[in-house]
């Protein structure tokens, strides 16, 4: 029998009309998407088979054709356009963020936030695709570079971010020249096609943009398999598990296509005796329990110095019993949602082998919010005796894991010590400290911090990490050169011919 419809299907249905979502979206029979706050369903969704995910990706292929010749400015006042559609649905999208994603309301609306804010940064970006004049050592030459767009870029996203991992590659992706296909969780789908009905939009007003330019595949990993293993796709974009990267680099690497990978990140922080306490208590609070622990940057290991642990963890062990969890879309709440059962039983099975390996749990206990098919769970603080056991794999649900350190070359060998290498930080005011924990002899992920937690990255940075983590940056900085070519241009304005290194070839 199939489970009653969601409490909110309404109101999301009506969002996603006022969005532009065309009613063909739905059918009777396919991808399912549920409500995490009730763990019920909303809609059905038509699924992209593989004959149509292949069209789908020829279509886009022959709309990169067309969009390398529109120069960058204007593919960057499309994007501008973009941003101003997600200006005016913000309220509308970050709400069904925290519908179909279980995120707070300020979450859900910070996550378009990002959306917009990137779009912003590709405008900017539109005109500064810089490439480099290079010394030549024969005269009368010129030696440059140049960027060109790559062709049809591929993006996987996660349930977690369901819109704004998107838009880190999509926006950047656009301005360089290239046409997107969207594989989005099966979590999550109604955000993709949310966000799609807003690309057509910002397309319309821009005059029209090629058909295919954005594509968006509802359904399984096979879509996604699909999408990965197509020769018409030069780059990829994968957001998830560690697992899931394994799967998806061979695969682009047998066919000598980019990944950009996004996977785990078991992210730690260091409280130093220098640390304000106040300061890492709140940093510490929203870095290890925002999200209910479902961010890739989420904090999970805590290295507090002996010195400050006693003054420092009951005080958040008493934050972790107080924090309001339930209903995200109720004022107050800052926990909300688990994603799924699954996200659940991997919590429980965590916290049963922190016991077993001699850990302390406080909090970690299912929420009874009167929606039995949804899964509230309360953070769980566990102070460990040691860095061993569940504290060395990721589990993607609110569970801190605390430990005390002596030395601070202690503290940075245990925060370097497991697979992933994504975000850090250290609290201290320790100048040396700091220092020493952003240098080469430091963190080894790909974001390192100090005085704010590892979760809340801006756009404006490469975000990314090293190790299983898959060394992948998108975003600012100069991200947006994975979703280009670079050339290498020799220009002889003379009339000789100059070999270089100084070789001679003379045929008389």
């Amino acid at each position: 029998m199939a489970a009653p419809t969601s409490a909110l299907a309404p109101k999301t249905l009506a969002i996603l009309k006022r969005l532009g979502v065309p009613a063909g979206a739905y059918a009777e029979s396919g991808l399912t998407a549920r409500c995490p706050i009730d763990g019920r369903p909303i809609a059905t969704l038509a699924t992209t088979s593989e004959s149509e995910a292949k069209a789908a990706i020829g279509r886009a292929y022959e709309a990169f054709l067309a969009w390398r010749a529109v120069p960058a400015p204007r593919r960057g006042e499309f994007v501008r356009l973009l941003g101003e559609e997600l200006r005016a649905a913000k309220e509308d999208l970050g709400r069904l963020v925290s519908i179909e994603a279980g995120k707070i309301v300020s979450e859900g609306l910070g996550e378009v936030q990002e959306m917009i804010d990137i779009c912003d940064y590709a405008v900017g970006l539109s005109r500064q695709l810089f490439g480099l004049t290079i010394a030549t050592e024969r005269p009368e030459h010129r030696m440059m570079e140049t960027w060109h767009p790559l062709g049809v870029c591929g993006v996987i996203s996660a349930f977690n971010f369901p819109v704004a991992v998107w838009s880190w590659n999509a926006a950047l992706a656009f301005v360089c020249g290239d046409s997107v296909v969207w594989k989005p969780s099966e979590k999550t789908p109604l955000t993709a096609l949310a966000v799609q009905a807003l690309v057509e939009r910002a397309g319309a007003r821009f005059g029209g943009i090629p058909r295919g330019l954005s594509e968006v595949l509802i359904g399984e990993r096979e879509i996604g398999a699909a999408l990965v293993a197509d020769e018409r796709v030069p780059v990829v974009s994968a957001t998830g598990s560690t697992r899931m990267g394994r799967e998806v680099a061979p695969v682009l690497a047998a066919r000598f296509a980019r990944a950009i990978l996004e996977l785990g990140g078991n992210n730690a922080a260091i409280v130093a005796p220098s640390a304000d306490l106040d300061l890492a208590l709140r940093a510490i609070a929203f870095a290890a329990m925002g999200t209910a622990g479902q961010r890739c940057t989420t904090l999970r290991r805590l290295f507090v110095h002996e010195s400050v642990y006693d003054a420092l963890v009951p005080k958040l062990a008493a934050a972790y019993g107080s924090v309001s969890v339930g209903d995200p879309l109720k004022a107050g709440t800052l926990v909300g949602p688990l994603i799924d059962a699954a996200a659940w039983r991997g919590m429980e099975q965590a916290l049963a082998d922190a016991r077993a390996a001699g850990g302390t749990v406080h909090g970690g206990t299912r929420v009874d919010t009167g929606a039995p098919d949804a899964f509230y769970a309360r953070p769980a603080l566990v102070e460990m005796p040691a860095h061993d056991g569940p504290v060395l794999r990721e589990t993607f649900a609110p569970i801190l894991y605390v430990l005390r350190y002596r030395e601070i070359g202690e503290a940075i060998a245990l925060n370097n010590a497991v697979g992933a290498g994504l975000s850090s930080s250290i609290f201290t005011l320790d100048m040396r400290e700091a220092e020493l924990f952003v240098s080469a002899a430091g963190s080894d992920c790909g974001i390192a911090n100090v005085n704010i937690g590892p979760s809340g990255a801006e756009i404006g940075g490469a975000f990314g990490g090293e190790k299983e983590t898959g060394g992948g940056r998108e975003a600012g900085s100069d991200a947006w050169k994975a979703y280009m070519r670079r050339a290498t241009n020799t220009i002889n304005y003379g009339r000789t011919l100059p070999l270089a290194q100084g070789v001679t070839f003379d045929i008389g």
